[in-house]
């Protein structure tokens, strides 16, 4: 009751003088199913992708790349995706999945893990602000960087301003591009491979010729080994998805039919876009070739440090860097925006729980938390670090700082998950029958991702401590002890406790939702949508369709 309490207090206002209560504005559910899914699917593709990759590439071998790549995404993030799609599918609420955790861990744990996320969501748009000015260089190094921070810091902010259905728009423009681009390379690859190229060089699999798996950091199979670690550890960097739906639940239209819907695709997502986009990458560009070594040595701006680039040059192939580029400029581009738009629903989310200031919950009438989205584009001013340092340098740091903090969070959901599952079981009450959407092989899957993600956590900063490297201890490891201060601070001052499974709410909000959920559950919206689909044009009618 006391965690009901404290968000009716911090959803609505009084007026001392009439003594009635006016609510906030609240966000809207803006998004449509195709917006949801490019955002899954596209949104956390960045820059590390198309050209961060190389460094892997050459440091682990190809075989290490894809492995590291497979096994973080398959056995951490799948079960990270269909543990949040089941918990979200059946509460689609504003507060997200760090309310669902003061509910069924602690009120203490959801906080902790909704300021680091939000922490971690801060430092990628800074990553990718970064990356933007790091890619620009590569046409203009004269420039200061910092012009291009600033030029992607407005174009973000400006579209978290606007309603959110139009940001989805842009979002899903800027997404089907960087998809767009990796399926391209990835054909390109294949084609090169069998021939289709200018020197009709038929190389397959040469590339793996030099080894498949390097030793990294020490000799042997404990070499190999720390290869495919730290090729799996850049993955959680840039393998990401769980947490842009259930962020979004409070502002998807007809959550509890798309939410599965997206989940459920996250396993051809994973292997589709990532695994083969690791595999062709370590086919087309040699991990021994000159260029990369050097281009990644003297740390090259945009393009030229890509494998991609490199290997598309050595066939002989003209015209594509630039082009290349510039997609991957996009890229970049679009994954600042996806996550400037979740680390300021994070923070409206602390703040409906009463674990932000007021102020935060303003709404704009097309349901804007706009002072969140303000307060995101201020902090992620830090990136003008730019401006005094190498971009490069600077994106590196970024990309240590928010790897940790996604690594927590996204281990941080799947206790969430367990202790939904003990919950329900405790209080006798059948999984499979209560909510909209049963994720398969539960709870063994979370548990096994939950040990991947422990272990990723502990070791992810194997690399420094021998020689010990005091600015590579701080990035790598700041989130672990950011969360243990945020926790002991709010159970201490607030003097939380862990919750009871029986006693555990269930319930709260879900009446609300059911009535929301009415126009698109309830009989009547499957038949405007075909006389929706009726009207259109037979090209407008089949891209619908597809979502």
């Amino acid at each position: 009751m006391e965690k009901k309490t404290s968000t009716e207090d911090a959803t609505s206002t009084e007026d001392a003088g009439s003594g009635t209560i006016h609510p906030y504005r609240e966000t809207q559910r803006g998004l449509a199913s195709r917006h949801v899914q490019l955002m899954a699917i596209g949104g956390s593709i960045g820059t590390g992708l198309f050209v961060g990759i190389g460094s892997y590439l050459r440091e682990a071998g190809p075989l290490s790349l894809l492995l590291g790549y497979l096994v973080w995404g398959v056995l951490f993030i799948l079960p990270v995706n269909l543990s949040v799609g089941e918990m979200v599918a059946y509460l689609p609420i504003r507060g997200s999945i760090f309310e669902l955790a003061a509910r069924f861990i602690d009120p203490a744990f959801g906080f902790a893990m909704g300021w680091v996320y939000f922490y971690g969501g801060v430092m990628l748009v800074c990553t990718e602000y970064a990356a933007v000015a790091t890619v620009m260089q590569y046409w203009n190094a004269s420039i200061n960087p910092g012009v291009w921070v600033a030029m992607a810091m407005v174009v973000c902010s400006l579209l978290n301003f606007v309603a959110v259905k139009y940001y989805g728009e842009a979002e899903f423009i800027m997404a089907s591009t960087k998809i767009l681009l990796l399926i391209g390379l990835v054909l390109l690859t294949f084609i090169t491979m069998v021939g289709g190229n200018p020197q009709h060089d038929v190389y397959g699999f040469r590339n793996w010729t030099d080894g498949a798996m390097f030793e990294y950091y020490t000799d042997g199979a404990t070499g190999r080994f720390l290869g495919f670690f730290s090729v799996m550890i850049y993955a959680a960097f840039s393998v990401a998805g769980p947490d842009l739906p259930a962020l979004a639940a409070g502002e998807i239209q007809n959550p509890r039919y798309t939410i599965p819907r997206v989940v459920k695709m996250t396993f051809w997502r994973i292997v589709g876009f990532y695994v083969v986009g690791v595999l062709a990458v370590g086919i087309i560009c040699s991990p021994r070739d000159p260029r990369l070594m050097s281009a990644i040595d003297s740390g090259a701006a945009g393009s030229a440090a890509s494998p991609w680039v490199i290997g598309i040059e050595n066939l002989g192939i003209k015209g594509l860097p630039g082009l290349i580029n510039f997609l991957i400029l996009l890229s970049g581009w679009s994954c600042g925006n996806a996550y400037l738009y979740s680390s300021s629903r994070t923070l409206y989310s602390l703040a409906r729980d009463g674990q932000a200031p007021k102020f935060l919950l303003k709404c704009t009438k097309s349901g804007i938390p706009v002072y969140c989205v303000l307060t995101v584009s201020l902090l992620s001013c830090v990136t003008f670090l730019v401006t005094d340092t190498s971009s490069v340098t600077v994106f590196y740091w970024f990309v240590d700082l928010t790897t940790i903090a996604f690594v927590l969070t996204y281990t941080g959901m799947l206790f969430v998950f367990i202790a939904w599952y003990r919950a329900l079981k405790a209080q006798g009450i059948d999984r499979k029958q209560f909510v909209p959407w049963a994720s398969p092989c539960q709870p063994y899957a979370a548990c096994l991702a939950i040990v991947i993600g422990c272990l990723a956590a502990i070791f992810n900063g194997f690399s420094v401590f021998k020689p010990f490297d005091v600015q590579g201890f701080i990035t790598d490891y700041f989130g672990l002890a950011f969360w243990a201060v945020m926790f002991v601070f709010w159970k201490v001052y607030h003097r939380t406790k862990f919750v009871d499974p029986a006693q555990a709410d269930l319930y709260s909000g879900k009446a609300e939702i059911d009535e929301e959920c009415k126009v698109w559950e309830d009989g009547g919206y499957e038949e405007r949508r075909k006389a929706e689909l009726a009207q259109m044009n037979w090209v407008h009618r089949t891209w619908e369709r597809m979502w």
